[in-house]
């Protein structure tokens, strides 16, 4: 008997097939999702992969994708609303970008994040941004050169951006909603343009000139306040956010030389501790920055190979810095009162029963919140050479 079950068992395996199988040629692999805000309902622009303009032998030429839109009282609707158009069905498994439209982000945006959070086919590595003074549909509907898909056009811009340029992050679904679900710290998303003639960006003839017609390219950051878009930061203030949330992984600063001119410190290396305490009852918050890099540009007579020159432009980055910082604070305390560091988060891991009492009133507690801030850098190499060239060609 026991050996008549553990054939039965066997055989079984066999038998069994994959219930939620899908062939390759039946799915709409999309790359990039928009979503608007169009009077009541949500409009969902899908950005697909056409298969046989990605294959090496099969190209006949055309354009790399397509979009589909649909409308819908909810995002799910809207997407499967897309059938009636699209021959296949709208698979986001290989999600790199969701781009939301600056009205909907002005509206909120939890609930149009609720299907993207849900479904198991997404995996929430994707970066999601917002669309700046357009539609979400417009960005999604430039082709770009280098990349030929736009999707990846944008992932990728991004990506190298966030390592070169300290303006710009890179969120992905999963920490947006854990900045949005959290109790000490607001979200922050960074924005994207199109920039040019868009009538002509969404024809194969913008790749086809030296210089496009119409680019797509990231701005500064949006500031949310709950699920709401509130407010832009400028570009100084983006670097502010990067420098205090430990968000900079190399970049370069232009500082004011010790008489006059300009010097570009290449940033290399930069790491933030927040610290949160109770100082006489009132919360207080301790930044400690601690850069390191090279000289990268000097456009003024100083002599570099003196110590006390290397360590008189430590001292003009170090205070050059703390002033975008405290601007930075400035504008979020007082006039947004917005915490989107997380010095909520930082003083409720320092001591959460006073955290506890303060929560409900975080946002009047966080614009009367004494930050001190402290930036330390170390200068290492000068280049090939020592001296401006400006100066040699002077002389």
């Amino acid at each position: 008997m026991k050996q008549c079950m553990f054939g039965l068992l066997i055989l079984s395996l066999f038998l069994t097939g994959c219930w939620d199988r899908r062939e390759l040629n039946e799915l709409a692999i999309t790359l990039a999702i928009g979503i608007d805000k169009v009077e009541d309902e949500y409009q969902v622009t899908t950005q697909v992969v056409v298969p046989s303009e990605v294959s090496m032998k099969g190209s006949t030429g055309s354009t790399t994708v397509a979009l589909f839109t649909a409308s819908g009282e909810t995002v799910y609707e809207a997407i499967r609303r897309m059938t009636k158009d699209s021959p296949r069905k709208i698979y986001p498994g290989h999600l790199r970008m969701l781009v939301i439209g600056e009205e909907l982000a002005q509206e909120g945006i939890g609930k149009s994040l609720e299907l993207l959070s849900r479904d198991w086919e997404l995996r929430p590595d994707f970066y999601v941004v917002v669309a700046k003074d357009i539609p979400a549909k417009e960005i999604l509907n430039v082709t770009t050169a280098i990349e030929s898909i736009p999707a990846n056009k944008m992932f990728n811009s991004l990506k190298m951006s966030e390592k070169a340029w300290a303006g710009t992050h890179s969120i992905t679904l999963h920490e947006l909603i854990a900045d949005l679900t959290s109790d000490g710290k607001e979200a922050v998303l960074t924005g994207i343009q199109l920039i040019g003639n868009k009538e002509i960006g969404s024809s194969k003839q913008n790749v086809e000139t030296i210089s496009p017609a119409a680019r797509i390219k990231y701005d500064n950051l949006a500031v949310f306040k709950e699920d709401k878009l509130v407010s832009w930061l400028t570009e100084k203030e983006s670097r502010g956010y990067s420098d205090i949330t430990n968000s900079v992984k190399t970049t370069v600063t232009p500082i004011s030389c010790p008489k006059e001119g300009k010097a570009t410190i290449e940033v290399i290396q930069s790491n933030s501790d927040v610290k949160g305490n109770i100082n006489n009852g009132k919360p207080e918050v301790d930044i400690n920055i601690k850069v390191e890099g090279n000289v990268g540009e000097v456009e003024c007579k100083i002599n570099l190979t003196k110590l006390g020159t290397i360590d008189e432009l430590e001292k003009i980055y170090e205070k050059e810095v703390i002033e975008i910082i405290n601007e930075t604070l400035d504008t979020l305390q007082k006039q947004y009162k917005t915490d989107i560091f997380g010095f909520g988060e930082a003083i409720h891991r320092s001591n959460p029963k006073e955290w506890n009492k303060m929560k409900e009133n975080w946002d009047e507690e966080f614009s009367n919140l004494t930050v001190n801030v402290k930036v330390d850098m170390k200068l290492h190499r000068t280049g090939t050479i020592n001296n401006s060239l400006l100066e040699k060609i002077k002389d």
